[in-house]
């Protein structure tokens, strides 16, 4: 899909000449963002399901914030040869007559048509350094359409992430009232045999009507999920959107080693890469504010008819500005550009300082993640899943009371609900990761917390399930 992806990006400034650094580096540079692949070969990204790969290319080929910076970008593109350019030439057409009553031209000598032309000329090296920093202002453009396309697809594989969740949610909603039935039938052989009391019944069957009342809020989240990413994707809004994909089996992201997670994101970066870009473009502009001190010049060639017996005239003139007022026009200038260039200089450092920043946060939170999942799986949900087995054998049997079975169902939903919370956050990690965001990390990714599955609810008494929260939507 990456591959597919990659070759409908149109890489700008392909076909300009190589002998030109300034646009052999935006091309190299708008290139590489645009295809934005990972220099870790180790780290495959987040992952790549065909149902999402098709969401993320009809979303590139729909969302209108990419049409607009392509837009953007081809217009940057158009003002390089315009900077470059030679003025206008300047034709001048005239007639000097001698006297007021009648034309002369023929008849006295000073009287004649004159066509002038006019040609000025930049000082050399300025129509260079014009083209130069346009280049890089279309590199910059180069880099907020990669910015956007990133994003994008960021934002739909997020979606994905999300909708997957929701999903989740209600498979583990649908586990649940297979557990909660089979409390209810044994709370009630328990009444039956006059072995139980009847709370134990009714509050099997109220945690029951709870779970429906659970399914109602779901089912709306899952609808606002589909919602967000037929949006996305340029379709109606109720288009159903499949995922044969499961939360829990989606293959955990790789914790790159820091070295190699820093080179990813410094190769990668939009927001660096348009800082480096815009330190050279204030380069160009220092150098073209100090060639301002040198004049540009103006040749003019005219010829002069006079008619009749009288040979024409020409004339030939080069005008050149006197700077008289550089020190309020050029070294102010001069001293603008340098000013400026300090200001890049600065936010470059800043940018990557926070990329740094952002790289080892996303890198604790993953591994904290990744560890927090392994330890769901390989002990909490196993022991949860056996807790909830052994109450309801110890209740059928009357070893236990009916609160020993709601502590362990509390117990149950809140560890899957949090391991589901923490699947999505490791996902959601992976994928700023791949988009490269200058974001901090979540609250949710970094600790991987979960809850808001009900289902043992209302049990509080003795510490029992603090996590499960009662009925809450």
């Amino acid at each position: 899909m990456r591959d597919a992806m990659r070759a409908c990006v149109p890489i700008p400034y392909a076909n300009l000449r190589p002998r030109d650094p300034a646009r052999a580096f935006v091309a190299l540079a708008a290139g590489a963002l645009l295809a934005a692949a990972p220099v870790n070969a180790a780290d495959p990204g987040p992952p790549v399901d065909p149902e999402l790969a098709r969401l993320v290319e009809e979303a590139l080929a729909a969302r209108p914030e990419l049409r607009e910076a392509e837009a953007r970008l081809r217009a940057e593109r158009e003002r390089v040869p315009r900077e470059g350019a030679l003025p206008d030439p300047v034709l001048s057409l005239g007639l000097q007559n001698d006297g007021f009553g009648e034309l002369m031209i023929g008849e006295m000598e000073g009287s004649f048509y004159s066509v002038m032309a006019s040609q000025a000329f930049p000082w050399p090296g300025k129509r260079g350094l014009r083209a130069g920093a346009a280049s890089l202002a279309a590199g910059q453009s180069a880099a907020a359409l990669a910015r956007t396309r990133l994003s994008v697809e960021a934002d739909v594989r997020r979606a994905w992430v999300d909708l997957l969740l929701a999903r989740g949610r209600l498979d583990l909603l649908s586990r649940l009232e297979v557990v909660w039935q089979k409390s209810e039938g044994i709370a009630r052989v328990r009444y039956e045999a006059g072995e139980g009391a009847q709370s134990d019944l009714l509050r099997a069957q109220l945690e029951r009507t709870r779970l429906r009342q659970r399914r109602i809020a779901l089912l709306a989240e899952e609808a606002t999920r589909v919602q967000a990413l037929n949006r996305m994707r340029g379709k109606p809004l109720d288009a159903p959107v499949e995922t044969r994909a499961l939360l829990r089996d989606l293959p955990e992201p790789v914790l790159a080693e820091p070295a190699q997670a820093l080179a990813d994101a410094e190769a990668r970066s939009p927001e660096l890469a348009s800082a480096k870009l815009g330190i050279a473009r204030a380069e160009r502009q220092l150098s073209l504010a100090r060639r301002d001190y040198y004049p540009d010049v103006t040749v003019s060639l005219g010829v002069m008819p006079r008619g009749g017996p009288f040979d024409p005239m020409w004339q030939a003139s080069v005008s050149i500005p006197i700077p008289v007022w550089a020190g309020s026009k050029q070294s102010r200038a001069v001293s603008e550009r340098l000013a400026s260039r300090e200001a890049e200089s600065a936010s470059a450092d800043a940018v990557a300082e926070i990329l740094r920043l952002r790289v080892a946060e996303r890198r604790t939170a993953l591994d904290s993640l990744l560890a927090t999942l392994r330890l769901y799986r390989e002990g909490l949900l196993v022991q949860s899943t056996a807790t909830v087995d052994s109450a309801l054998a110890q209740f059928r049997v009357g070893r236990v009371t009916f609160a020993t079975v709601l502590e362990a169902i509390a117990g149950y939903v809140a560890d899957e609900e949090a391991y589901l919370a923490a699947a999505a956050a490791a996902q959601r990690v992976a994928i700023a990761r791949f988009e490269v965001s200058l974001d901090p990390v979540g609250a949710a990714a970094a600790a991987g917390g979960g809850g808001g599955m009900p289902g043992a609810g209302a049990m509080r008494q003795g510490g029992a399930a603090p996590s499960a929260p009662s009925g809450a939507a």
